[in-house]
Formats: C-alpha cells, structure tokens, sequence
C-alpha cells in the first residue's frame, strides 16, 4: 500500500492556504456545520483551529495529513481533530463531498459515551483515535451524515438539537468497536459537565484573543483556587490552560502576520508574547517557519506538532 506522507514531509510548494480561516464560535454560538461538493482535485490546505472538528465525507476520495500519520478517506469514514491540533488534506477524486462540524465542548456537554467521556475520543494521538471499521457501520455512519445535511439544508425548529442528537450517535457508533489505549482509561476522569465551572476562564479568552490571560486570572474569574481551576480545566478541555491560551495567541499572532504590516515586535507586544525573539522561537517550533517566511510565503505553511505542557509560556 502506497505511504502517504505526514504534514512535516508535504511539498511545501502544493499547499494552497493564504492565512488562517476563520470559525466563528462563542458560548451563544457553539457549532458551525457546513456541506461542500469539490468539483475538481484540491491542493493540500492545512489548518489549526479552536473548535472540535468532526468530519464525514459523504462522496468522493480524501487525504487526510497529521505531524505523525496520514491516510487515506473513502465514503463514510470520519476523522476527529481536538482543538489547536494542526491537520491538512486534500480531496483526491472529482465531485467529492463532505460534512464538517467544527464545535466548543459545550455543544455536547457532559454526555458519555460507553464508560468513557466523548472528548476521550479526541484526547488520544491520531493514530489512535476510532475509524470506521466495517460495511455496517460505514454504512451507518453514511445514513446520520446525510441526515445531517438535511437537517443544515432545511434548518427546520430545533436543526441544531438534531444535529447535538445526530453528533453523539456517530460518535457512539464509532466507539462501539474502539479499543481506548491504558493510558487514556487512567485518565478517564475527562468531565465536559464541569464546562460550566470554566465558562468564565472561555469568555475571558475568546473577549481577548489577543492578549495574554493567566491562570490566576483565569481562575479569578471562576472563583476557584489555581490549583482547583488547572485540574478542573485539564479534566474538562483535555488540555492545559496554558497550552489552550498559547495556541490562542499564536493564532492571533498568524491572523496578524496576513492582515497588517505590523512588524514582529509590534504583534509580539499585542499577543502577550515578551518580544520579537520570544514569538519568533515559539512561532517557529508550533508552525514550522519563522513569522517572517509565514508573512513572505503564506501558500509554504507548514504545521508543527503542539508543543508539550512543559513547554507552555
């Protein structure tokens, strides 16, 4: 079977993004849903977002790339990327279609799936996550996401409670035939239903995408002790605080880079960084290139893995 290559190995000259998109989420509105038919072959595009992104690809053929796997998408497989986690694809066959899902954690709350969380699904490296596996469940898989897309076409009372419905159960159909790793049933403490307890710490970041929050703001604003607020929000996100406000800023900071002519120190002191060398060096390690080569040559992105928390700043 041919290898397919990982973001880090792609050409960097066939990929096709000229800055960030944007996915307007808040608390008011968690859930952006979308449905595209791709008449031709596509260029390599690669993203890094903040919402939870579910897709399903209804016609067609797909590659999907990660820092450390890659492979291939048919009609009715579905892929999972958690927030801040740089991914890309490209469509491979004429007339492919597709559904995506980008949403905050909220949207699906505190319900589970089996014995584990739905953001256990998410909280495990992409060569670990469920895939369809099996003509029955292809075929299920294919029948909610076309109810799915009904559902956004027609958005008849209650669209978007349908598609909460129609999210979990592909997300249980995919669990069903998973086997989870050790490591994340010791961390099965994962708690979207302490969303709630954190809501403030999401506002105060999405009202300052710009500007650097900390955890003692954060957990000022939630009414909890620094020690309580980490615990609470790493069971909750499946993250860091610091790292969920690093990719944050980092993102404001690329946002910056394709839409002003600000120069690096200028973005630096707007996204919370200490100077021009700080975001320089964190930039270079999270996005693969140097602010300055991202800004020159948007179209040769290419993405680096998450730092780890040890890393965090």
């Amino acid at each position: 079977m041919e290898r397919l290559p990982r973001i880090c190995e792609l050409d960097v000259e066939a990929i096709n993004r000229t800055g960030p998109p944007e996915y307007p989420l808040s608390p008011s509105a968690p859930i952006q849903a979308y449905s595209n038919i791709y008449p031709a072959e596509t260029p390599v595009e690669l993203d890094i977002h903040e919402g939870v992104e579910v897709g399903v690809l209804l016609e067609g053929a797909k590659s999907h790339y990660y820092n450390d796997v890659s492979f291939r998408v048919e009609p009715g497989d579905v892929w999972l990327c958690p927030s801040w986690e740089p991914h890309g694809w490209r469509f491979t066959a004429q007339n492919s279609r597709d559904l995506v899902l980008m949403f905050l954690p909220e949207f699906l709350g505190e319900e589970r799936l089996r014995d584990l969380p739905w953001l256990a699904l998410f909280a495990v490296p992409p060569s670990q996550r469920p895939r369809v596996n099996g003509p029955r469940v292809r075929e299920k898989v294919l029948r909610l996401g076309e109810e799915m897309v009904t559902e956004l076409q027609e958005q008849q009372p209650g669209w978007d409670c349908a598609l909460r419905l129609d999210l979990l159960r592909l997300l249980l159909v995919l669990s069903r035939d998973w086997r989870p790793p050790a490591s994340l049933r010791a961390q099965s403490n994962l708690r979207a239903r302490n969303l709630p307890a954190i809501m403030s710490a999401l506002e105060l970041v999405h009202s300052r995408p710009a500007q650097r929050v900390t955890v003692a703001q954060a957990a000022q604003s939630c009414g909890l002790s620094r020690a309580q607020f980490c615990l609470v929000f790493r069971n909750t996100m499946a993250m860091s605080f610091g790292r969920f406000c690093l990719h944050s800023r980092l993102r404001a900071a690329a946002r910056l880079l394709t839409s002003s002519r600000l120069s690096i120190e200028a973005i630096a002191e707007q996204t919370g960084f200490t100077d021009g060398s700080h975001l320089q060096r964190t930039f270079a390690k999270h996005y693969g290139c140097t602010p300055g080569s991202y800004r020159s040559r948007p179209q040769s992105l290419q993405v680096g893995p998450p730092a780890d928390d040890a890393a965090e700043s």
